[in-house]
């Protein structure tokens, strides 16, 4: 079986997003030896940023006649479809950023659906899907970023509701304290959360390593 993992973090070291991506990664090998796991790291090697507009128009223009940018476009879509479709179950690690979807998850996003196969709803029917997400800041109910995140339900519209996962949601926030003076006065509940996320991660890795292999 294939485990696909993508990472848009921004960061190769100390990355939060990647420290739970990393566990439920290591839970899938630790109960799946023998199983691959592929992956792609767009924050680092990133989409062009261009792509999509060329897919979007490629897709609707005859393959003769499709400019040297469209067929590159057009291949890159199906190349990303490709890779969920080929896998048992997929693992994103998406970071909050400015209070939005990562510039680079966002293009990964269009891309995907630029190809036939994800133009309409749940081709990935139910797929397991664990989403890492953290947030630097705290936002949930009677905090004063309550309503800021603006990636979160957005990323659970598109990979449950529109493609059809089977999704998880591994969450941590506050990781920037310990970073941010200004946040020190929250160590104890940064703490508590980051133990929780990290628990959860585990969780979520030992229920993608049970999956039960194809016959």
């Amino acid at each position: 079986m294939t485990l696909f993992r993508l990472d848009a973090s921004i960061r190769t070291h100390d990355s939060a997003s990647r420290e739970i991506a990393d566990i439920i990664e290591e839970e899938w090998l630790a109960a799946r030896p023998g199983d691959t796991v592929a992956s792609r790291h767009i924050g680092v090697e990133t989409l062009p940023a261009t792509a999509w507009a060329a897919a979007v128009t490629g897709g609707m223009t005859p393959e003769p006649d499709r400019t040297a940018e469209q067929r590159e476009a057009v291949a890159l879509a199906a190349a990303l479809v490709d890779e969920l479709i080929a896998a048992d179950a997929v693992l994103f690690g998406v970071p909050l950023y400015n209070y939005g979807v990562s510039q680079h998850f966002k293009t990964y996003i269009d891309l995907v659906c630029a190809d036939p196969r994800a133009a309409g709803e749940r081709f990935l029917g139910g797929k397991p899907v664990v989403l890492a997400t953290v947030r630097g800041g705290a936002y949930g109910p009677g905090t004063p970023r309550e309503g800021w995140d603006h990636s979160t339900p957005y990323l659970r519209r598109i990979i449950a509701d529109h493609w059809g996962a089977d999704l998880t949601v591994v969450e941590r926030e506050f990781t920037l304290v310990g970073v941010n003076p200004a946040l020190d006065s929250f160590k104890d509940q940064a703490a508590q959360m980051q133990a929780g996320a990290l628990e959860s991660a585990h969780r979520a890795g030992r229920a993608l390593g049970a999956l039960p292999s194809p016959v």
